[in-house]
């Protein structure tokens, strides 16, 4: 079924159009909040620590809760080394950062690899939860650790464990959430059969 070009409706104009719009200036005014309150602190930190949930956690767990575990574990190299690439020039050959570097590989490989074997494909919401859960928790503690072996790290203390470990868990909630949401739209592997 397709539909007329004339068959517009309200919801189409505002979920196409006033929000996406929206959410554009949203986005912009966020990155310019440190010019406007003046300094880079809080609104640099919170960029960052967003875009790297979303870049080697949520990207490897999700691929891991959707698909398997080799798409999860697959995702979180490449996405891993993309994350490492990324910071690779801001340590300038320090000694020590190589180990930082492969902890940003090896943490969202673990991740993805693990929430893939542990929730074996289910869309049950629970399981969801609790394997992303696991993943994330541990990835966080590999993280920790990892970056407690380099000369270069700066991640310390219960700050820095909070940053590393409890950041991940509720990017876990917040994935198993999406995740859940793309198995109610078809968006998952599992095919919806009569057969159990």
């Amino acid at each position: 079924m397709s539909l007329d070009w004339k068959k517009w409706t309200k919801n189409d104009l505002i979920f196409g159009i006033v929000l996406p719009i929206i959410a554009v200036f949203v986005i912009v005014l966020i990155s310019k909040l440190q010019s406007l309150i003046g300094g880079f602190g809080i609104v640099f930190g919170l960029t960052m620590e967003i875009l790297e949930l979303v870049v080697i956690v949520g990207v490897p767990l999700a691929l891991g809760l959707l698909w398997n575990r080799w798409a999860g574990g697959a995702s979180g190299f490449l996405m891993g080394t993309f994350y490492a690439l990324y910071w690779s020039s801001s340590f300038h050959g320090i000694a020590g950062s190589g180990t930082v570097l492969l902890a940003y590989i090896v943490s969202p490989m673990l991740i993805g690899y693990m929430a893939g074997a542990l929730n074996k494909r289910s869309d049950n919401f629970k399981r969801l939860l609790i394997s992303a859960l696991v993943a994330c928790t541990i990835g966080g503690l590999v993280l920790f650790t990892i970056f407690q072996m380099s000369s270069a790290n700066v991640v310390t203390g219960l700050t820095g464990f909070a940053l590393t470990v409890l950041t991940r868990m509720l990017a876990a909630v917040l994935t198993a959430v999406v995740v859940k949401v793309f198995f109610w739209y078809g968006m998952g592997t599992r095919k919806h059969t009569d057969i159990p």
